[in-house]
């Protein structure tokens, strides 16, 4: 594999990276921007400033589940890291352009995966990592959904004394706090995963070991890539998260954001890579469902579903294409 494939494949990863900021920014901000707590253009500089912030508090576990997990990397080459990404960044940019929450997570993993089939077969897959992953699609957004429930009802009842005007007043400010927690789980998890992809690279390359630590330069151009990409944010999907699925006040954007953080830690320090947008989706539903079940909108949801459920045969399908035309450019 030469240098200037390296770098090509390389730049690929962090374009992918920033679309992934790009398109999950909703997830970050959706919720305090449909409070009012914080105007879109501050939120997204909120959400990518502890995007980044991520760098220094996580390691690499997700980064070593993508790199090393999933995949077996002897079957590694530039074709498939090529096809699982190109693939993966079309998924990103139809669902961004229909405005449909969609796992940029899940479309890394069936991209990667699809390219790894079409050059191998099913026995390429590390069933142990892809499972892991596959089994996070459901538990992501149903721990979110749980905690989002617990959590709304715990603040009901130690709030069941005070005035609405001032929870609305003090969960306005809490909301900064939850906020970027999130971030710092978004930033967490997802930047982990291209880190995990250009690991992957470098090995198949031969410029790292299996067992060398992940050079440095690698999480900081991805965190900074998925903060970018935040910071530019994926508008059509805000409205869809913040505002279709279930109205919010602040005090159910603060429930909803919290949730997700947990999640999002949880799933980080045991090397999981979760969709983000899984499991704000699962916690803001939880939030509404506690209020009445009728709050929620569940067509919206229904659809959001749909998306989640097509996007990993979806994506291996495309990347698998691109795969066989990466025998030709490369």
């Amino acid at each position: 594999m030469s240098f200037q494939v390296v770098v090509f494949l390389v730049l690929l990863a962090l374009a992918f990276d920033f679309m992934n900021g790009f398109h999950d920014a909703a997830n970050s901000i959706a919720t305090i921007v449909s409070t009012r707590v914080l105007r879109p253009q501050w939120a997204v500089v909120w959400a990518a400033f502890f995007n980044f912030l991520a760098f220094a508090i996580f390691g690499v576990a997700v980064a070593a589940t993508v790199g090393k997990g999933i995949v077996d990397p002897a079957i590694v080459d530039n074709q498939v890291i090529f096809g699982g990404l190109v693939g993966a960044i079309a998924w990103n940019v139809i669902t961004w352009y229909y405005g449909i929450p969609s796992s940029s997570s899940h479309a890394l993993i069936g991209g990667l995966s699809g390219a790894a089939m079409a050059k191998g077969g099913v026995e390429t897959l590390i069933a142990s990592g892809f499972l892991k992953t596959a089994a996070a699609i459901v538990l992501s957004p149903l721990l979110g959904f749980v905690l989002g429930i617990s959590l709304t009802i715990a603040v009901a009842w130690i709030c069941r004394r005070q005035t609405p005007r001032r929870i609305d007043r003090w969960f306005r400010r809490l909301q900064f706090v939850s906020a970027a927690f999130y971030s710092l789980g978004h930033g967490g998890n997802d930047a982990q995963k291209t880190m995990g992809v250009i690991w992957m690279l470098l090995i198949a390359a031969q410029m790292t070991g299996p067992k060398d630590p992940l050079p440095l330069w690698v999480p900081f151009a991805c965190y900074g890539a998925i903060a970018m990409g935040t910071l530019f944010g994926g508008w059509r999907i805000v409205k869809t998260m913040g505002q279709k699925i279930t109205k919010l006040k602040p005090v159910g954007g603060f429930c909803a954001e919290t949730s997700g953080a947990i999640t999002l830690f949880l799933a980080t320090a045991l090397g999981v890579p979760v969709s983000t947008t899984h499991t704000i989706t699962g916690s803001i539903v939880g939030v509404g469902s506690a209020q009445k079940l009728s709050a929620v909108r569940w067509g919206v949801a229904g659809r959001i579903v749909w998306a989640w459920v097509l996007t990993i045969p979806s994506t291996a399908f495309i990347a698998a294409i691109f795969w066989w035309l990466g025998q030709y450019l490369f």
